[in-house]
C-alpha cells in the first residue's frame, strides 16, 4: 500500500515537472494540489536531501527539478518517501528472514516484489506528465 505520503510526492513531483522551468512555491503547489503545506514542507526535505529538487531563494524563489522529469522514475520517488515500499522483507534485493532455507513462501515475496519494481521502475515523471496532458485534452507534440 502506498501511503498519503508517496503519493503526493508524485503529485508534487509532478506539478514542479508540468512547469519545469520555473520555480513554484510550497503555498502555490499546495493549493493546486489540494495538499497541506506544512505537509509539503516534509516531503520536499526529503526529496530535497535525495538530490531531486533544488531550491532557489529570493522573491521570485521556491522550488524545481534538478534533473529533466525523463530522469525520474516512480519507483525513485516511491522508494524515498515510502519506508516499507515494496515488502519489509527486502534490503537491496537480499531476503531479510531467519527462515529463508527452508521458507518456500519467500518465492512469492520475491516475485511481487520484482512485479512492483518492474512497473514503478520503467514509468518515468514524464510518463505521467504525459498522461495527465492526454487526461486533460492538452496534447503536446
Amino acid at each position: 500500500k502506498i501511503s498519503t505520503k508517496g503519493r503526493y510526492a508524485l503529485r508534487l513531483m509532478m506539478d514542479l515537472a508540468e512547469n519545469k522551468l520555473f520555480t513554484h512555491q510550497l503555498k502555490d503547489v499546495a493549493k493546486r494540489q489540494d495538499i497541506s503545506d506544512k505537509y509539503l514542507e516534509q516531503i520536499i526535505s526529503i526529496l530535497n536531501k535525495a538530490g531531486y529538487v533544488r531550491s532557489v531563494r529570493g522573491a521570485q524563489g521556491g522550488y524545481m527539478l534538478k534533473m529533466e522529469p525523463q530522469n525520474y522514475t516512480v519507483g525513485m520517488i516511491l522508494r524515498q518517501t515510502e519506508a516499507a515500499f515494496a515488502g519489509s522483507m527486502y534490503e537491496d534485493d537480499e531476503i531479510v528472514c531467519d527462515r529463508q532455507q527452508q521458507c518456500v513462501t519467500s518465492i512469492v515475496y520475491k516475485k511481487i516484489n520484482d512485479a512492483i519494481s518492474g512497473v514503478v521502475d520503467n514509468i518515468t515523471l514524464q510518463d505521467l506528465v504525459d498522461w495527465q496532458n492526454e487526461k486533460n485534452g492538452n496534447y503536446v507534440i
